[in-house]
C-alpha cells in the first residue's frame, strides 16, 4: 500500500503592502508633476522679458522701471531667479504681486475658497443630473429618450461656458428677474462676511456658523446660475459615462440571474448595474476637477465672482506673471492632489486598480 502524498500548502498571494506601495507611488508622483509644471510656467512667463517690465512698462521712467527691476531681482541671470523662485515655493513664498503688492499666498487662501465653493457647487449640479439621466438613456438605450439625452450630453459639453453663462443670464436675471445677474452675494451679505471672526472664505458655511437663514438664502440664491452653468459642463460627461457603463454592466450575468429570480427592472437598474458602473466615473473624475477649474475661470469672469479664475483674468489683462504663476502653481497642486485622492477612492473601491 502506498503513502498518500504529502499534500502541498497553496502559496498565497502576498496580501500585505500592496495598497501601501500603491499610495506611496501615487503621492510620489505629485513632486514631479508640481515641479514640471512650475518650471514649464515660469519659463514662459520670462518670454516676454522680466515681470517688472511686463506689468509697469510704459507707465514710468526708465530710471525708476530699472531700479524697480533691480530691487526685485530680475536683472540677475535667468537660471538663478528659477531656483531662487523654486526655494521660495519649498518655503511657501510664491512671492508678491506687483500690481497690487500683496503676497501671493494671501492671494491663493482669499480667493481660493470661493474657487472650491463654487466647484462644489457645480459638481452637486452635475451629479444631480447626470445621474438620473444617465440611468434613462440606459435603460431606454437606442429609442427616442436616449437620442435626445446623448444630444443634450453632447451640447452640454460642447457649447461654451461663457456663453452658457450669458444665456442663462439673460433668461433668468434679465427677462425673467429670478435669480441675481452676478456676484458671491447680496450687499448687506458681503458686509455681514466681511466682519465674521476667523472666517472661512466660504461663505455658505460662514452663513451657517451666523445662524443666519437670510443669508443662507442669499447665498445659495446667488450660486443657482454659476453652478448651473459649470455643472453642465461636467454633467454632460458624466451622463454619458454612467449610461455607457450601466449598459456594460445591464448585461452582465449576474443581472440576468436577479432578472430571472424576479428582481424588479428598477432595482437592477439601480443597485445590481449602477454601483459597479461607479469605479469609471470615479476615476474620471480628477480629470473633471481639472476641467471645472478651467471652466471656473471663464463662469468666474461671467457672472463676477471673486475666486482664483476670476483674479487669474485680472492679473493676466494687467501682465502681473508674479501673481499669475502663484495662482496657476496652486490650480496644479489642486489637480494632482485631488487626481491622487481619487485614485486612492478607487483603489480602495476596486483592488484591480492597484495592479
Amino acid at each position: 500500500m502506498t503513502a498518500p502524498a504529502p499534500v502541498v500548502a497553496a502559496r498565497r498571494a502576498p496580501t500585505g503592502g500592496g495598497f501601501g506601495r500603491y499610495v506611496l507611488i501615487r503621492l510620489l508622483l505629485i513632486i514631479p508633476t508640481v515641479f514640471i509644471l512650475v518650471t514649464v510656467v515660469f519659463f514662459l512667463m520670462r518670454l516676454t522679458g522680466d515681470p517688472i517690465t511686463a506689468a509697469l512698462g510704459g507707465r514710468l521712467p526708465p530710471d525708476q522701471l530699472a531700479e524697480r527691476v533691480h530691487e526685485a531681482g530680475f536683472d540677475r541671470p535667468l537660471i538663478v531667479q528659477y531656483f531662487d523662485y523654486l526655494g521660495g515655493v519649498f518655503r511657501g513664498d510664491f512671492g508678491t504681486s506687483i500690481t497690487d503688492n500683496r503676497p501671493v499666498l494671501e492671494i491663493l487662501f482669499q480667493y481660493g475658497s470661493a474657487t472650491l465653493e463654487l466647484v462644489c457647487y457645480a459638481l452637486i449640479v452635475a451629479f444631480i443630473i447626470s445621474i438620473p439621466l444617465g440611468l434613462i438613456a440606459a435603460y431606454r438605450r437606442d429609442r427616442w429618450q436616449d437620442a435626445v439625452l446623448r444630444i443634450m450630453a453632447i451640447l452640454a459639453y460642447a457649447t461654451p461656458i461663457f456663453f452658457v453663462g450669458l444665456l442663462l443670464k439673460l433668461v433668468f436675471s434679465v427677462w425673467l428677474g429670478w435669480l441675481p445677474v452676478a456676484g458671491r452675494a447680496g450687499t448687506r451679505t458681503e458686509l455681514v462676511m466681511g466682519g465674521v471672526d476667523s472666517p472661512t472664505g466660504i461663505y455658505l458655511l460662514d452663513a451657517i456658523r451666523l445662524g443666519d437663514t437670510q443669508l443662507v438664502g442669499d447665498v445659495l440664491w446667488h450660486a443657482v446660475l454659476p453652478s448651473v452653468a459649470l455643472g453642465l459642463l461636467t454633467a454632460g460627461v458624466f451622463l454619458r459615462l454612467i449610461r455607457t457603463n450601466v449598459i456594460g454592466t445591464f448585461g452582465q450575468q449576474f443581472v440576468t440571474s436577479g432578472r430571472s429570480r424576479g428582481v424588479s427592472e428598477y432595482r437592477l437598474l439601480t443597485k445590481h448595474a449602477f454601483r459597479p458602473a461607479l469605479i469609471p466615473i470615479i476615476t474620471v473624475m480628477g480629470m473633471q476637477v481639472a476641467l471645472l477649474l478651467a471652466g471656473a475661470v471663464l463662469t468666474e469672469t461671467t457672472f463676477e465672482w471673486k475666486g482664483l479664475g476670476f483674479m487669474l483674468a485680472e492679473y493676466l489683462k494687467a501682465r502681473d506673471f508674479v501673481a499669475v504663476q502663484g495662482i496657476v502653481v496652486m490650480i496644479a497642486v489642486i489637480v494632482a492632489v485631488t487626481n491622487f485622492v481619487v485614485d486612492l477612492v478607487a483603489a480602495a473601491v476596486d483592488p484591480r486598480v492597484r495592479y
